[in-house]
Formats: structure tokens, sequence, C-alpha cells
């Protein structure tokens, strides 16, 4: 027995010890000076001593650790650990100054560094007094969903931590009030009579944009077997024959979208599921324009010059259809054959201009390129390797030999077919003329690679579609917008117009 005291006696102490010391040792690395001794990133606090969890209506002040960790009970020891062994190892390898800290507060990075289970541990009453009807709605959506995957409570409370200049959650009233373009007013849009490169006026607004004349011709549709990053769904090649048409140089604009929005804009108003009004028609020949987005559409990049994005598949048609009610020629969305011969603009090789897409690949992996083959996809495209995460101006890069900026890049851009991964081989003619797609389908074709895209997702003939469901997940609307996406960020599209007796073509041919 005594020599069980002997050893026990200094064990217990021990022991005794390291547990007050550990408690300590947590307590003092849970403080915020702690915190920011590792994450030196000046901004990311400035923007914390801003937001609602550090001036409460009490008066107490959340701690980093409270979002950051789990609440003790539910996994915070392990979090703690291995996050601190992280973040050390990041202290004393990389250089925080090279951290894009934008990207970090990114939706889908954010949804990783905090916790759901902290948020409801302090919020455990989701429908307190002064909720309003729209927090109701969204919160019931989220009781009723909540195990849904990538749903969380900063869908819809994204400056809830840290405060972002700008952003918005819950019905946006006030969007679309401000734009960048000068204030001259169109009365007329531009009269084309002949197949030339022509400025379009949207009449009573100060928007104008360029059209790119696309003499038609024939080309090789989708990509060979030995092509890098081909997937199965761009083959078989086809040849295809298009007739002329205009394509305008840039993706819609948010100025472009705003005109549109504003002439338009259904407010709330009842509209059928075309999008038309059920009141009594106006000057737009009865098209409605979306309702108030949820939210902030531009995600807080700015607007102006920069793609507009957020809006749906039925958006951007019943977009096209007000253009040609507005200027009296017929626009639409481009056929997935229009976009790919426009895209390579005579070339038979991944991109249109010159180079590997393996190559450019090894950029998304750290390897260095050589300051040409970075140049050469850095004067085209604005794609993952050269963009600060998220769209950009115009003026940014070059265009194709036809005239067209950003058309593998900046974002993916909407086209009329309805996908199928088969629809290649569905077409038996030897050459086909002008295919516009499958008579019928689930979701659309979308073309292009965007902002958030590596290289092998840029080439000229890769394919994608839209996913109305997946991108409509975290609306929490009660019924979800048929304006509006939710969880899509990176598509958008550019208009064409029709080369027909509207715009100069005989009426014979």
């Amino acid at each position: 027995m005594k020599k069980f005291l002997i050893w026990f006696t200094p064990g217990l102490i021990v022991g005794i010890l390291l547990i007050l010391g550990g408690g300590k040792a947590i307590e003092k690395t849970s403080k915020n000076e702690y915190c920011v001794s590792c994450h030196i990133h000046p901004a990311a606090d400035a923007a914390w001593k801003r937001s609602v969890h550090y001036e409460t209506q009490s008066g107490y002040r959340v701690a980093c650790v409270e979002c950051h960790l789990p609440p003790k009970g539910d996994g915070y020891l392990w979090a703690k650990g291995t996050t601190g062994l992280r973040d050390l190892w990041s202290y004393w390898t990389k250089d925080s100054a090279s951290f894009d800290w934008d990207e970090r507060g990114r939706l889908e990075h954010a949804r990783n560094h905090s916790y759901e289970s902290s948020c409801i541990k302090c919020h455990e009453n989701l429908f307190p007094a002064l909720l309003t009807k729209e927090g109701e709605d969204a919160h019931l959506y989220y009781k009723q969903t909540k195990k849904t995957p990538d749903l969380h409570c900063i869908n819809c409370h994204l400056n809830a931590g840290h405060y972002m200049e700008g952003y918005t959650h819950g019905s946006n009233k006030t969007f679309g009030n401000v734009s960048s373009a000068p204030k001259e007013i169109f009365k007329e849009p531009f009269n084309v009579t002949e197949f030339k490169s022509f400025t379009e006026q949207i009449p009573k607004s100060s928007i104008s944009f360029n059209m790119i004349a696309i003499s038609g011709g024939t080309f090789k549709m989708g990509s060979p077997a030995e092509e890098p990053f081909r997937k199965e769904d761009e083959g078989p090649v086809k040849e295809v024959e298009i007739s002329p048409f205009f394509m305008a140089e840039v993706e819609v604009t948010w100025d472009e979208y705003l005109a549109f929005y504003a002439q338009t804009a259904a407010e709330g108003r009842s509209t059928d599921t075309e999008g038309l009004r059920t009141e009594q028609a106006s000057e737009t020949d009865a098209i409605s324009g979306a309702t108030p987005p949820y939210g902030q559409p531009d995600q807080g990049w700015g607007m102006g010059q920069r793609p507009a994005i957020s809006f749906s598949y039925h958006a951007a048609e019943t977009y096209c259809r007000w253009l040609t009610s507005v200027t009296g020629k017929t626009y639409r969305l481009p056929t997935e054959a229009e976009w790919e011969y426009a895209c390579r603009a005579g070339t038979t090789t991944p991109y249109f201009f010159a180079g590997d897409p393996e190559k450019f690949e090894k950029t998304g992996l750290r390897a260095k390129l050589s300051k040409n083959d970075t140049a050469v996809i850095n004067t085209y495209i604005i794609y993952k390797g050269n963009s600060p995460s998220k769209t950009q101006t115009p003026d940014k890069i070059k265009p194709n030999s036809f005239g067209l900026k950003n058309m593998t890049g900046n974002v993916a851009e909407f086209c009329l077919d309805w996908y199928q991964p088969d629809a290649y081989s569905q077409y038996t003619d030897e050459v086909i003329k002008d295919p516009a797609g499958p008579e019928s389908g689930e979701e659309h074709v979308i073309r292009g690679g965007s902002f958030m895209d590596m290289a092998g997702s840029l080439r000229s003939a890769a394919r994608d579609y839209t996913r109305t469901e997946a991108w409509l997940k975290t609306d929490p609307q009660i019924p979800k917008s048929i304006w509006w996406y939710s969880d899509c960020f990176n598509v958008g599209f550019r208009v064409v117009c029709e080369f027909d007796y509207k715009t100069g073509k005989p009426d014979n041919e």
C-alpha cells in the first residue's frame, strides 16, 4: 500500500497539474489575441469589428473560436487540435500576404471554417418575436431541409461574423437602382441595313453594346478522341454548316441587364409560368422581368461592364424576348453549334489560340510555366489561373480573330439547345446545316469555362449543362424563384441576332 501511494500521489499531482495547465492553455489559446497572432490578416479583423457579432445589442462580443470551432462537448478539442496544427503549419511555411482573403471569404470556403452547431448553440430560437415574414419562411425552409448538403446558416448570413460592404440577405428591394453607364438616352434602336458589325442601342436607356457580324461557313463540331481532357459528350466530330448571324462582342453586362430590369421588373407582381404579366399589358409587350432578387446577385464584385450572373435560364430567355420587342430585330440565345463556330473562329485546335491544355492545366498544380506559356492563355481568357476569384471586365483580355471576347472564360454561357450527352450521334446527315439540338430535354447546354475553371474545361469543344435543382438548393423562398439562382455565380450569356429581313437581308434570300 505504501509503495502504491508513493507512485500514485506524485502521479495524481502531475495529472492535476496537467489538467489545470491544459485548461489554462486551452483558455489562453482560445482568446482573440492569440488567434490573430497567427492569422495575420488585418482586413478580416477589421471586418469582424464591424460585424453584428462584435457590436451586439446585448454588448457581448462573439469570439473567433465561438464560430470557427464547434461547441465544447461536440468535438471541440479535436477540432481545436487539428485546426491549430494546420494553422501553425501555414504560419511557418506560407506568406500570409500571398493569401487571397476575398476568395477565402466566399461561401464555399466559409462553410468549411464555421460550424453550424455553433450558430444553433447561440441562436436556439429560430422564430423570435421580431423575425420578419421573409425570415420565418427562410428559417422554416432551413428546418425542413437542414440535412441537405451545403445548406448552412451562413448561406443567408455570410456577413454575420465579418462585415461585407453592400451585402444583402432577404429580398433586395433596391437592386438595379444604380448603373455605371453614361446618361445619354437613346430614342431608337440602331437601324441595320447590311451584314456588317454594328452597335445596338436600347431605346429609353443609355445602354449600347457591340454586335459582331459572323460570316457563315463550315467547321468540325466536337473534339477528336486524342484531345486532352476530352469527354464522351464532345463527339463524334460532325461537319456543320452555319448561316451568317450577329453575335454580341461580350457577355451581357450588368448595365445591359439592368436596362431590362428597370423597364420590366415585376416587383412582386403576379406572373404566370412563362413570365408574362397576368395584368394589363404595358409598353413592353406584356413581357415582365424578374422579381427582386434574394440577396446580392453580383456577389459584391461590382456591376457595370462585368457580366451579369445569378439569373436563371428562364430569365436569360425572357431578356432576349424583351430585347427583340424593343429593337425590332430577332434576338435570342445562340445555338450550341453557333457558339462553337464563333468560338473557334476558324481554328481546329483545342483553343482558338496556340497552346497545350495539359501544360496550361499544370498552373493549377503549382507547376511553373514559362512566361510565354502564361502570357498566351492570360491574354485571351479569364480563368482560375489568373482571376481574383471573381468575374472581370472585358478590357482585361483580347478578342479572338472574329472579334469576340471571353468566349471560353469569365463566365460560362447559356445556349439554346437542350442538353443530351449523345446529341452529336443523333445527327445523321453528312453535313448538318444549322443544328439546334434535341427537340426536348430537362436541362440546357452551357458552353465556355469561367473564372472558376482550369484550362481543361476552357477548350472550344468542352460542353456542360444547367443544373436547375442544384442551383436553387439553398433558395429559402416559397416557392423558389424562377428568375434567380441561389447557388450559381459563374454562368451568364451572350445574345445573337439573326440575319433576316429585319437586319438587311433581302426577303428572297
